[in-house]
């Protein structure tokens, strides 16, 4: 059986709805006076995460069978990544994007770490391709988020910074 196709296709299912649901919320958010901050690093989160899928339909052997541990420890983090993006609720975006004077949410997995989702779409990075044993893709692809993550998290911890003292 070919597991590849199914896979990657249920996962970029699942980017294209979290975009949708990210879009709902920026519209809110902006139309509140929500305001946007990194915006000029945003494009490269989308091409890391289409090239990520791509890198996997072109360069894994489509009959290739999954590790079904390393598969089954990928979709226990669908469960923390719905958790995380219902905690934020309207707040959850895939951009940086802040109503000035709201609260920091300080439930769900915030009330143990300040950026669960980062933390959860690095194992993602990593897991997926090594579930079906491209290490290679794994390893470009981590350190690719790695890199991007360090920009992203500096710029959301500076715009976050005076809230966090309130």
């Amino acid at each position: 059986m070919n597991w590849l196709y199914p896979v990657i296709g249920l996962v970029a299912l699942q980017r294209l709805a979290e975009l949708l649901w990210s879009r709902r919320n920026e519209r809110r958010l902006r139309a509140a006076g929500g305001v946007e901050t990194g915006h000029g690093h945003y494009p490269f989160f989308v091409v890391l995460h289409t090239a990520w899928l791509a890198a996997q339909l072109l360069f894994i052997a489509p009959e290739t069978v999954p590790d079904p541990i390393l598969i089954g420890v990928y979709a226990a983090l669908q469960g923390l990544r719905i958790w995380t993006v219902a905690s934020l609720g309207r707040f959850w975006t895939t951009r940086i994007l802040t109503l000035p004077g709201a609260p920091l949410v300080r439930r769900g997995p915030y009330r143990w770490i300040r950026h669960p989702n980062y933390a959860i779409v690095i194992a993602e990075i990593a897991l997926l391709p090594l579930a079906f044993g491209a290490v290679a893709i794994a390893l470009i692809f981590s350190a690719a988020n790695l890199i991007l993550l360090t920009v992203r998290i500096r710029a959301e911890e500076a715009v976050l910074a005076p809230r966090r003292t309130l």
